[in-house]
């Protein structure tokens, strides 16, 4: 199976949570991001690997 270069392994999402609130991240494969709905955040995952840092983040609507 061919994996993108922009998947994240899945293990991670047990133990990444947002910086901000701590809270859980959602995956949403099809941007490559992390969602943390409580910040009202995306964070991007670049060549497998999730960006966590707020100033690289986008802004989503609650």
């Amino acid at each position: 199976m061919d994996k993108n270069s922009n998947d994240i392994d899945l293990k991670l999402l047990d133990i990444l949570v947002c910086p901000i609130t701590k809270g859980p991240l959602k995956y949403d494969k099809k941007k490559s991001e992390l969602i943390s709905e409580e910040a009202g955040l995306a964070f991007p995952i670049e060549d497998g690997i999730p960006i966590m840092l707020i100033d690289k983040a986008r802004h989503i609507d609650k």
